[in-house]
């Protein structure tokens, strides 16, 4: 958690923090302001960026609605940011869905943000060991860079390379959820 009036910056993994909260907590109803000011700590929040693809309203309408949904109630949280790539099928009829351009979008906005100032501290939600080049840049230009994630067992390459680490659990999140 930042530093006391330190500028900071979250960049959430959609998708990475979706499947964690389900598989590791149980349950997805965050309240994402909550969530931001909670790991901002004593910092200033400045931005929250959220990453994500949209699904392909023809393969699947119903799910699509509850995404867009979704989108929207982001898009009416403040300090949030809503970034979009794109979702690329491959394989049989039905095929199976990849992001595209979610990783890095994430990556060049975090650098970048850094590399102007726009941040003391940089947290980033993901387990995914492919931002380990990126948290790295940040520390290079002279920022903070911490890393929540969780499973506390995992993305070991994510805890050398953070300034410091925060365990995501149920009791971090017990006061960040919508009612």
């Amino acid at each position: 958690m930042a530093l006391l009036n330190e500028k900071v910056n979250i960049y959430m993994d959609g998708s990475n923090t979706y499947h964690s909260l389900r598989n590791h907590i149980g349950r997805t109803s965050l309240d994402f302001l909550a969530f931001a000011r909670k790991l901002a700590g004593e910092g200033q929040l400045r931005r929250v960026y959220y990453y994500s693809a949209p699904i392909d309203q023809s393969r699947n309408p119903e799910t699509y609605r509850a995404q867009q949904q979704f989108f929207e109630h982001l898009r009416q949280t403040d300090f949030l940011e809503l970034r979009l790539g794109r979702l690329v099928y491959r394989g049989a009829a039905i095929g199976t869905a990849y992001e595209k351009g979610v990783d890095i979008k994430l990556a060049t906005d975090m650098v970048l943000h850094g590399i102007l100032g726009h941040y003391d501290t940089a947290i980033l939600v993901s387990g995914d060991t492919d931002f380990c080049d990126a948290l790295q840049m940040v520390k290079d230009f002279g920022r903070h860079a911490e890393a929540a994630l969780f499973n506390p067992a995992g993305s070991r390459e994510l805890r050398r390379v953070a300034d410091r680490t925060i365990t995501i659990d149920q009791e971090f999140l017990s006061d960040c959820w919508l009612q």
